[in-house]
C-alpha cells in the first residue's frame, strides 16, 4: 500500500493538516521543532498504536485540546484511522468507517518501517528492542507468527505466577511442558526469519557498506543453549526462578548481535557507518515484507542529513531505487537531500514551518 492522503488533527504542532503524498518518493523539508517529525510520527502511530519519540501518548495531543486523529486513505481508497481522547483515557480505532477493538487490525493493513535518530538503540537499547525489530518484521512476513507468540504471551504469564506464587510442583510442571513447547515454536520462526533476513542484508550491505559486508554477521541467540533442551535448562534453575519469581530462559530471552570480525559491530565502526547499517537493515526487512505481497510497507527515514556524508547519500539513494514501496524522507534543508533527488522528478517535496505543510512546485 501507499498512503495517498494523510489527515491530521492535533497531533503535536499539527493542527489541522491534510497531506496528499507521491505514491513512490516523497521528501519533508523543514527546521528543528518545525513538525516534519511529526508527521512520520502520525503514520507511526497509525501503524504501531504508540509514538516513536515518546512513550507518553498523552503528550502528543496539542497543547489545550483533548484528543488528537490520525487517518489515512491509500493507494487502494482504503481507509484506516486512529483517535486518542486523554479525558476518557481510550482509543477509537476505525477501518473503512467501521470501529474495530484491536490496534493489530489497522497493523495488518499497514506495515511501516522506520529509521531515526532513536534507531541506534538496535545497538545500545538492550535485548527488547532488537526483540521488537525481529518481531516487528516476523509478524507481516509469517502469517502464522503472532497467533503463536499472543498464545506464547499467555502461557510465560501463567507460568511465572506459579513461579511467584509458588505453588504445587505439578501444577508448574504442566505450564513448564506448554512453555518449552512453544519457546521452540517460537524459537523455531525467528531463526528461519534470520536466515531470510541476513541474506537480504548482505545485498543491501553490498550497495551501502560493500567493505564490511564480507564480515559482517547476524548471532542468533534463542532464548536458551542451543546445545540443551529447554527443559533441561529450567531445571538447573528451577530454584533461582521459584526465588525470582520469573521464568530465566525461553523464548522470551532470545536476542541477535550485529558482529563484525566476530567483534560487536557497534564498536568496530563509525557513526555515521552505523547508521548506514540500520539503514540496510530497515531496508532488508521492508523487503522482505514486500516480497510476502500481504501489505506493501512504508518507509520511514527521519533527519536524512545526520551523520550520512553526500557519498553515504547516493549510496543511499542508489539503495532506495531498488525498493518496490513508498519512501518518506524528512531533511532539514534541501541541500542534505539533493544526492537522494531523482532527476525524473517522480517524487514529491513538501516544506513545513509551524506546523503548517505546503508542496513545492517543480
Amino acid at each position: 500500500m501507499s498512503v495517498e492522503l494523510l489527515t491530521i488533527q492535533n497531533f503535536r504542532n499539527l493542527a489541522n493538516t491534510q497531506v496528499n503524498f507521491h505514491k513512490k518518493l516523497n521528501f519533508i523539508i523543514g527546521k528543528n521543532g518545525s513538525g516534519k517529525s511529526s508527521i512520520l510520527e502520525a503514520i507511526f502511530f497509525l501503524g504501531h498504536g504508540k509514538s516513536f519519540r515518546t512513550n507518553k501518548t498523552d503528550t502528543i495531543v496539542t497543547y489545550d485540546h483533548e484528543q488528537f486523529i490520525v487517518s489515512i486513505k491509500d493507494d487502494l481508497a482504503k481507509q484506516l484511522g486512529i483517535s486518542r481522547n486523554i479525558k476518557l483515557a481510550q482509543f477509537d480505532i476505525k477501518l473503512n468507517g467501521d470501529r474495530v477493538q484491536k490496534l493489530s487490525a489497522l497493523a495488518k493493513n499497514i506495515a511501516v518501517q522506520i529509521v531515526t535518530p532513536e534507531s541506534f538503540k538496535l545497538f545500545f537499547g538492550g535485548p527488547k528492542e532488537r526483540r521488537r525489530f525481529i518481531d516487528l518484521g516476523l509478524f507481516h512476513v509469517e502469517h502464522n507468527f503472532p497467533q503463536q507468540w499472543k498464545l506464547f504471551s499467555k502461557v510465560l504469564k501463567q507460568r511465572n505466577a506459579c513461579l511467584k506464587s509458588k505453588v504445587g510442583q505439578k501444577e508448574i510442571n504442566y505450564w513448564t511442558d506448554k512453555f518449552c513447547h512453544l519457546s521452540q515454536i517460537i524459537a523455531q520462526y525467528r531463526k528461519s526469519y534470520i536466515d531470510l533476513l541476513s541474506k537480504e542484508l548482505n545485498d543491501w550491505l553490498i550497495l551501502l557498506l560493500p567493505n564490511l559486508a564480507p564480515i559482517m554477521e547476524l548471532n542468533y541467540y534463542q532464548g536458551w543453549s542451543a546445545k540443551r533442551n529447554l527443559v533441561d535448562v529450567l531445571s538447573d534453575v528451577s530454584e533461582k526462578e521459584l526465588a525470582y519469581g520469573y521464568s530465566m530462559a525461553g523464548a522470551q530471552k532470545f536476542d541477535i548481535k550485529f558482529l563484525l570480525n566476530k567483534q560487536p559491530l557497534e564498536l568496530m565502526i563509525s557513526r555515521g557507518q552505523q547508521k548506514l547499517f540500520l539503514l540496510a537493515l530497515t531496508l532488508a526487512q521492508t523487503n522482505l515484507i514486500t516480497k510476502v505481497k500481504q501489505v506493501k510497507p512504508i518507509l520511514l527515514i527521519d533527519d536524512i542529513g545526520a551523520e550520512l556524508d553526500q557519498y553515504s547519500r547516493l549510496a543511499l539513494a542508489k539503495a532506495i531505487k531498488q525498493l518496490d514501496c513508498q519512501v518518506i524522507i524528512t531533511a532539514i534543508d534541501e541541500i542534505a537531500i539533493e544526492p537522494l533527488v531523482p532527476e525524473d522528478k517522480n517524487y514529491k517535496m513538501f516544506h513545513v514551518k509551524h506546523g503548517e505543510i505546503s508542496i513545492e512546485s517543480k
